[in-house]
């Protein structure tokens, strides 16, 4: 949950090689609870509660920017609790409040168009942005032109686009259309009637709290700034009295036009901290997680107005931890992001669903750079839910949550290794990545063309990893015999390499016998691999060159060594 005056950009948990914790239901030896997956843990303790039906999940997030990778915390995380409900007979509904009535505080380094193309703020009309600062997301054209009516409606609208990427159904409410069509009112009536408890109460938590403090703001109608110059005129009625006198935005203030008016409560819209237990009330919100910076201010402030203002229980809490990319915070606003849509390129989506199931109160790092790692996390993961790995404690938690990380659970499926299938994408040809992998044992000789295709769908995501990252596996085979000139002595050493990969040797052997060979001809070790790298990949380097060729067919291998066509 993130909001117009305490952004959470975002936020997640754990280590990616640590199973998580929750609840199984099952009795550990003293007579407590076993918890094998915290969404377990989580809807137990909001059936404590006995809910009605249906039992509403929320998340939120003001629509600043580019929606990245943090703000999927509360979808996912929401999700899997939703499922452990539905799986024990509850109706479920999963809401995603996009906090659109927010004012525009900063602009953004980047953004993202309808295609998810991410460009610099700089591409569009920053100068039209910066004339909308102060104003309500939803009162801001789209910067990308007309595809969307609203710079909020935009964001909004990639957000829910990206969770359907991932299978997880939720429905994205917009709280414009909530203020604008009275649903809000009920609420606004409630904290305004009692606006002196409203004060005091969160003048335990906010020192700028005083007597003038309005907890309603209003868009004014001749400049369309948010001002906080509110006071109530009859609240019967519904009218409120301000005056146009700007907004605090981060460390700078935004000028009012001065304009005096009258607004009704479809004008204008709570402060953040009267806003989401508002929320709570209206849409009737029994669990909502949220990052550890809301654990440590707005929330205890929204436990205490939805008690003592608003009369109501607040829902069940869940605070996550945040977890950042490569190494550096998630932001919207500082541009570093990374979306849905590009990490889709790189990672199956259960894959990333599985990030996301792993423990809330452990920090992670999502590494780009390291992404085999994780993939090989999962994999461990997956093998340990079909009983093929000794680690008992995984295998309670993979039992558990592998079939919510999955939707449906496959037929024990084939998955190259993450590495492996970035070896395979340096290769263009289907049928050679196929007998590759064949060659390695990771696709059986009687797998049928289904499973073949299940196995490579992860070589051009592993492909598109190595490109992204320019790593080691970041080489092309070449079809064609490269135009190569050679010395004597780097012709003949090749040709008595060929000599040893016809003989059978592996990887090892052939990457042993290149240093052998550099000495038995007189040259250089580093000119010799030079040599070979120019056979098969026209470049100077590449990977480790004797296991890359062991992979290789090995017809193929001995003809471009003695530099046959």
């Amino acid at each position: 949950m993130s909001s117009e005056s305490e952004p959470a950009e975002a936020s997640a948990a754990g280590d990616t090689s640590t199973p998580a914790a929750g609840s199984q239901r099952d009795e550990a030896p003293d007579g407590s609870q076993f918890h094998a997956f915290w969404a377990d843990a989580v809807a137990d303790e909001i059936e404590a509660r006995d809910p009605g039906e249906p039992i509403v999940i929320k998340g939120g997030v003001s629509p600043s920017g580019i929606p990245h990778l943090g703000h999927f915390n509360e979808i996912i995380r929401g999700y899997f609790v939703g499922e452990v409900l539905r799986e024990r007979g509850h109706e479920v509904r999963q809401v995603f409040t996009s906090d659109d009535r927010d004012p525009l505080r900063k602009l953004p380094r980047r953004l993202a168009d309808a295609d998810w193309n991410v460009v610099e703020l700089g591409d569009v009309d920053a100068g039209a942005l910066g004339k909308n600062l102060g104003k309500p997301y939803t009162d801001i054209p789209d910067p990308f032109g007309d595809c969307h009516d609203s710079y909020g409606e935009h964001f909004a609208d990639l957000l829910a686009r990206a969770a359907e990427m991932v299978d997880v159904p939720v429905e994205v409410l917009s709280n414009t259309e909530m203020y604008e069509s009275g649903e809000f009112e009920p609420q606004i009536r409630t904290i305004l009637e009692n606006v002196d408890a409203a004060r005091e109460v969160l003048a335990e938590y906010q020192d700028s709290v005083d007597e003038t403090y309005s907890p309603f703001r209003v868009v004014c109608a001749e400049c369309g700034i948010v001002t906080t110059d509110v006071t109530v005129s009859d609240l019967d009625a519904g009218l409120v009295e301000y005056d146009c006198t700007g907004i605090t935005a981060g460390d700078r203030e935004i000028e009012g036009c001065g304009h005096h008016g009258e607004a009704t409560f479809r004008d204008g819209k709570l402060s953040w901290r009267f806003e989401w237990p508002a929320q709570w009330d209206l849409l009737g919100v029994d669990f909502e997680p949220f990052g550890k910076d809301h654990a440590e201010g707005s929330w205890p402030s929204g436990e205490d107005i939805a008690r003592n203002v608003l009369g109501i229980e607040p829902p069940v809490p869940m605070t996550y931890e945040w977890f950042t990319l490569n190494g550096e915070p998630l932001s919207s606003s500082s541009g570093n992001v990374v979306t849905v849509p590009e990490v889709l390129e790189l990672l199956e989506p259960e894959v990333l669903r599985y990030f996301f199931a792993l423990d809330p109160n452990k920090a992670r790092d999502f590494d780009v750079s390291r992404l085999d790692q994780l993939v090989d996390d999962f994999d461990r993961f997956e093998r340990a839910y079909f009983g093929e790995v000794d680690d008992e404690e995984l295998t309670r938690f993979a039992e558990r949550a592998y079939p919510f990380v999955m939707g449906e659970v496959p037929d024990d499926p084939i998955r190259l290794p993450y590495t492996f299938a970035a070896v395979l994408g340096m290769v263009e040809e289907r049928d050679l990545r196929v007998q590759m992998a064949r060659n390695e044992g990771h696709i059986p000789e009687d797998a049928d063309e289904a499973t073949i295709e299940a196995a490579l769908a992860r070589v051009e995501r592993a492909r598109a990893w190595a490109e992204r990252c320019d790593n080691a596996y970041n080489y092309r085979l070449q079809t064609d015999l490269p135009d190569v000139d050679l010395t004597d002595a780097e012709a003949a050493a090749l040709e008595d390499l060929a000599d040893v990969v016809a003989g059978g040797a592996d990887g090892e052997e052939i990457q042993g016998a290149i240093y052998e060979l550099a000495e038995d001809h007189d040259l250089g070790t580093g000119d010799l691999f030079a040599a070979g790298y120019k056979l098969f990949f026209d470049k100077t380097q590449g990977p480790r060159l004797g296991e890359f060729l062991g992979e290789l067919d090995q017809s193929f291998v001995v003809e471009r060594l003695r530099r046959e066509a």
